[in-house]
């Protein structure tokens, strides 16, 4: 075997072995986990349905009601690398959210939405975009915990950003939405990937 065939066969020897290091660690390292929760306040929800508005959880995500404290939407955590506490990254939900309006019959649905740490938004991609709106800004009383290494945000209210406001108003050509208006509250409880 001559010299220059064993420097090739040991070094696809090393990275053939560095490879299946990487592999083996990337596949035993735990994902991203935990939940973000929208929970509707019944205030909202009577206007919005006075207005002919709903929104809807759409798959992964799962609805829940609550006589005291209204209607959920509960999202999965699919991803992210952000510190809460720290205002820095985001966290990536599952699912998406579905607004119909049915005067105008227009509907709207946000996929890949978002929980930006430094910005304080959750944001969502509208179908047949790539741009991300923001929809939504915890507001009131926030308070921010960690145990272990789950970080969990609790806001008592979420109001409807300027910008999510305008868009589904346009969206669905209506009136209804307004900057600053209180929907509910939020909370995430968030694990970032090990």
């Amino acid at each position: 075997m001559s010299r220059t065939y064993a420097r090739i066969a040991a070094a696809a020897a090393g990275l053939a072995l560095v490879a299946s290091v990487a592999s083996a660690t990337t596949a035993s390292a735990a994902p991203a986990a935990g939940n973000a929760v929208i929970h509707e306040s019944n205030a909202f929800f009577q206007q919005a349905a006075q207005a002919g508005i709903v929104a809807v959880p759409l798959p992964t995500a799962t609805a829940g009601y609550d006589p005291s404290t209204g209607l959920s939407a509960s999202f999965p955590v699919t991803g992210g690398s952000g510190n809460i506490a720290e205002f820095w990254g985001s966290v990536q939900f599952g699912g998406g959210l579905l607004f119909v309006d049915a005067r105008t019959g227009s509907a709207v649905a946000f996929r890949q939405l978002s929980f930006s740490s430094d910005s304080y938004q959750v944001t969502g991609v509208p179908d047949g975009s790539t741009t991300p709106v923001a929809l939504f800004a915890p507001a009131g009383e926030t308070v921010v915990t960690r145990t272990g290494a789950t970080q969990n945000l609790n806001a008592a209210s979420l109001t409807l950003d300027p910008a999510g406001a305008q868009f589904l108003d346009s969206k669905l050509r209506t009136s209804f939405f307004t900057a600053g208006q209180s929907v509910g509250t939020f909370t995430v409880s968030y694990t970032p990937a090990s």
